[in-house]
């Protein structure tokens, strides 16, 4: 029971780092274009996370997600220890890209640190569903060109539309815009990255029946309502902390973002992380903004774009499910010790 809750608690720890991490995914370009100061940023992002709950639970109906991430192992390879020993690589890995302002992705540390664990428990890659696990990594490419590719065509038409209007009064309505904008990439954030949790936590529950715990649950998919409530209150949370070393990237160092940028941006991010939420699949909500952010200057001119600092994170990004696998594996050896 201990090593139940201990596994809980680094799980809500990870989905509350996983808010202030990615707390720039949807408050970047607000912050950076001067409509909201960071403080009423955070707040109005941490309110569309939770709104993103009642969204799944009442319009969706299901937390799709959650099924998908936690049947990226086997259920017969699902322990405790596996599960506690890819959490601590995924905090792990979250709070160094953090302290480097590395806009890294929560959902493939996760992956990563999962499947890496109990890969090392069995010595077999016959441990994880591959075919889950290389779905969720082609997005690794496939959210940022999705999200480009939809802030290319919405910043064309935009500028078709906007072409003969007064220039101060057409920044003056999509900074308003952007309140609208920034919260329906929030929401989209919320029901991607809280569900995340929610399958490893389901993971545990069903590890712990296993072990004939009355707490745990018989059918991976039967997810008790206190799971979600929970998670999308860490990430929530989360956000309300803020991770200010990750907006400076994503606000100002790919590429300079106007207002209109901004809403185009945030728009083309929140149709992709929809589409992905329907699909199933869960993504990095950092990845396809950064994308959309990408798209968006390049309509400008390609040189507005800084690629020396988006090569860079692609390589963070590629990284992140290897790195994450190989430090749970280590994590797992010295818990296999302790207990």
């Amino acid at each position: 029971m201990a090593l139940l809750v201990t596994v809980i608690a680094f799980a809500l720890l990870f989905d509350y780092i996983n808010g202030f991490h990615d707390a720039a995914n949807s408050i970047a370009t607000i912050v950076s274009t001067k409509v909201l100061t960071p403080f009423w940023a955070v707040l109005w992002a941490a309110m569309f996370n939770f709104v993103a709950f009642f969204i799944a639970r009442y319009i969706i109906g299901e937390f799709g997600i959650a099924n998908t991430v936690s049947k990226t192992v086997l259920e017969q390879y699902i322990t405790l220890p596996v599960i506690l020993a890819g959490l601590l690589a995924s905090v792990t890995w979250n709070l160094l890209t953090w302290w480097f302002g590395i806009p890294s992705s929560s959902s493939h540390t996760l992956i990563g640190g999962f499947a890496g664990a109990a890969i090392m428990s069995t010595m077999s890659f016959g441990a994880v569903h591959l075919g889950i696990v290389i779905k969720i990594a082609s997005f690794i490419i496939l959210a940022p060109l999705i999200g480009m590719v939809m802030s290319v065509a919405l910043t064309t038409c935009v500028f078709r539309i906007c072409r003969r209007a007064n220039p101060h009064r057409a920044n003056r309505w999509f900074k308003r815009l952007q309140l609208l904008s920034s919260g329906l990439f929030s929401v989209g954030h919320g029901l991607n990255d809280s569900q995340k949790v929610m399958g490893i936590i389901a993971a545990a529950l069903f590890a712990a029946h296993q072990q004939g715990l009355e707490v745990g649950i018989a059918d991976i998919t039967a997810i008790p309502i206190w799971v979600p409530l929970a998670c999308f209150t860490m990430i929530a949370l989360g956000t309300l902390s803020g991770g200010w070393r990750i907006i400076k990237t994503m606000g100002s160092r790919i590429t300079k973002v106007t207002p209109l940028e901004g809403v185009v941006a945030e728009l083309g991010g929140a149709i992709t992380l929809f589409l992905t939420e329907a699909l199933k699949i869960p993504v990095s909500t950092t990845h396809t903004i950064t994308g959309a952010i990408v798209g968006v200057g390049a309509v400008k001119r390609l040189s507005a774009v800084r690629w020396g600092v988006t090569v860079s994170l692609v390589w963070a990004w590629v990284l992140t499910i290897p790195v994450s696998g190989v430090l749970a594996a280590l994590f797992y050896l010295l818990i296999s010790r302790i207990l």
